[in-house]
């Protein structure tokens, strides 16, 4: 596995391991974010995937464990050397699939209109193009529970808002460039709103507060305005 190792300030490690957001580095993401999350290191204390990266935080003290001439950072670089070894490349790991009902348009997708205006095609259209994406969570960030999701088609890939919006209600699905989201808490965001979801994507009580996660598969379904109200009940 190609990788190269830096250092984020004096306690965390990032392990490149692409240039570019594709699956293939995403996988590479993937298998090094598991592999980690299942060893016992006495060093680690938390990581984070990003779309090409994995970065590692660590203790100092427990990574120097007795005193001796090397820096924890060279320790650690050379502990995570040792571990990428035992990584398989090209070893795809299983996607979870979660569908996502939306009901687009109206009060909840205000920029439908505008997208659909963007490209000079029906607001239909846009809705059956984004429903029918193949979609991939390649990281969670911006705010608690907030997934980036790829494979959206370029036909309906529509620029971010000039001026963002203050409030942007949860469970909003947008577009910025190619990619589409949804809005897991209020919050402001330039994101075009495009529909809603009545799923929580973000609940803090809950031992997994997150509903997605990297590496999940996403399935957009269109829904009515009274489904969504019943299942926004449920």
């Amino acid at each position: 596995m190609n990788y190269t190792l830096r250092p984020l300030g004096d306690h965390a490690v990032v392990i490149q391991l692409g240039e570019s957001i594709e699956q293939n580095t995403h996988e590479k993401v993937k298998q090094v974010t598991a592999y980690f999350e299942n060893s016992s290191i006495e060093w680690l204390v938390e990581l984070v995937p990003a779309f090409t990266t994995v970065t590692l935080f660590y203790d100092p003290i427990k990574a120097i464990g007795s005193p001796q001439s090397k820096l924890p950072y060279e320790i650690v670089c050379e502990d995570i050397k040792g571990f990428l070894a035992e990584v398989k490349d090209g070893q795809k790991t299983e996607s979870r699939i979660v569908e996502i009902p939306v009901c687009y348009g109206g009060e909840f997708g205000p920029d439908l209109q505008k997208v659909a205006e963007y490209h000079h095609i029906s607001e239909n259209e846009v809705i059956e193009k984004h429903t029918s994406g193949n979609y991939l969570v390649y990281m969670i960030g911006f705010a608690p529970g907030f997934p980036y999701i790829g494979g959206m088609s370029p036909d309906i890939a529509t620029p971010r808002k000039e001026s963002p919006r203050l409030k942007i209600p949860a469970g909003s699905v947008g577009i910025a460039g190619e990619q589409t989201g949804v809005y897991p808490i209020e919050t402001p965001g330039g994101w075009q709103l495009i529909g809603r979801t009545p799923l929580k994507l973000f609940q803090p009580e809950k031992e997994s507060p997150s509903l997605l996660e990297a590496g999940n598969r996403i399935r957009f379904k269109a829904i009515t305005l009274k489904e969504y109200k019943e299942l926004e009940e449920e």
